[in-house]
């Protein structure tokens, strides 16, 4: 079963009370989704394999450590996932990005395709999704499925708040996919909306009704 870790740093508690506030700015929104992404990425990074190398100081030569040649790209779900890419390679500068394009029917909830953009070596990459909630969990496994059909192995997902019966469904889904969570929510409401939530996580971030 797949690791499910819920962020206890203060930090992060912090922010995420000031997304949910309903008279948070935009903007103030759009940069606290970017500095919770960037405190998760520390967190979700923990297990990193790391390496010695020799390496000389001003003063005398040492031994160092270095990430252990592990290729790293952040895969966001549009839209919404777009506000945790900077913070994401505010840590990790070097990782490619790629983009998954999904939305959500409104009859049947499902997620449908429009959009997937992948770094040619994906497949030999550890790859980051990212996006701000976890409501059914429909796209996310969609987005994770689509990414096993190219081949890629390592995943990690990496929501802000999620809905129990999102992680529920992702376990069953991928059970092999470690999840990293700023908030575990209460429930789902009769529209697939995370309660207490915040909102429609893209409409905040860039402003759209």
């Amino acid at each position: 079963m797949s690791k499910v870790v819920v962020m206890d740093h203060p930090l992060i508690q912090h922010k995420i009370g000031i997304i949910r506030k309903e008279e948070t700015s935009s903007k103030e929104f759009r940069e606290m989704i970017g500095e919770i992404a960037m405190l998760m990425c520390y967190e979700a990074t923990r297990d990193l394999k790391l390496e010695d190398i020799d390496i000389e100081t001003p003063i005398t030569k040492t031994t160092v450590k270095e990430l252990a040649g592990k290729k790293l790209a952040v895969v966001p779900i549009l839209r919404a996932g777009l506000g945790m890419v900077e913070g994401m390679l505010a840590m990790i500068p070097a990782a490619k990005v790629g983009h998954i394009g999904l939305y959500r029917d409104p009859e049947t909830l499902a997620p449908v395709e429009y959009y997937c953009k992948l770094p040619a070596d994906c497949s030999e990459r550890d790859i980051f999704v990212v996006d701000p909630m976890l409501a059914t969990g429909g796209s996310a496994e969609a987005a994770i499925q689509m990414l096993k059909d190219k081949g890629v192995r390592n995943i990690r997902f990496m929501c802000i708040i999620a809905a129990p019966e999102g992680v529920k469904r992702m376990q069953e889904a991928h059970p092999d996919v470690d999840m990293y969570i700023g908030a575990l929510d209460d429930k789902l409401n009769d529209h697939g909306y995370i309660v207490p939530g915040l909102g429609d996580a893209g409409d905040r971030i860039f402003g759209t009704k």
